[in-house]
């Protein structure tokens, strides 16, 4: 007993979070058939990047038609976000987006920790073409001109606790 806590190992950093995925991607993969579904998934997947490059957001990971990027600031996060929603719509379909800024560790390149669940878990209470986010987020964009609508409190399944969560305007092109 020195008195010295051993390293972790792992890194931690502060990141803003934004989760991505289409809304009822398996019934229109169904629809479409699997060449179909694969094309759409494409140019989804080609809109999202181009939206994540001009915001300055990092891809982290993709499963299916889920993204994770990470940006430095969330008042970019939140307008990649709408860039997404508004990119999609001439693809005819809908996305949710969730949004959380926390701290994360840094695990072989990859980050993780209870941040990046309740970013998940923020998305997957949005609605169709909704973007949700944190009172962290909102709070932290203030006097950055972004919108938001009180979409009250939620429980995010697994998350301790009950979060206030808060709708971003979209600004439809």
């Amino acid at each position: 007993m020195t008195g010295v806590r051993p390293a972790s190992g792992a890194e931690r950093v502060l990141r803003t979070m934004l989760f991505v995925d289409v809304v009822g991607s398996t019934e229109r993969a169904a629809r479409l058939g699997d060449a179909g579904w694969s094309h759409l998934l494409v140019a989804y997947r080609a809109a999202v990047r181009r939206e994540l490059a001009r915001s300055g957001g990092t891809e982290v990971d993709t499963a299916g038609d889920g993204f994770l990027a990470t940006f430095d600031v969330p008042g970019r996060a939140a307008r990649c976000a709408q860039a997404i929603v508004a990119a999609v719509e001439g693809l005819t379909i809908e996305v949710r987006a969730g949004i959380h800024t926390g701290e994360c560790e840094v695990v072989d390149g990859k980050i993780a920790g209870i941040a990046v669940h309740i970013a998940a878990r923020v998305a997957s209470v949005a609605a169709p073409g909704e973007i949700l986010t944190t009172s962290t987020v909102r709070d932290l964009v203030a006097g950055s001109g972004l919108e938001f609508e009180d979409a009250g409190p939620n429980e995010l399944k697994g998350v301790p606790g009950t979060w206030n969560l808060f709708a971003l305007a979209t600004h439809r092109r």
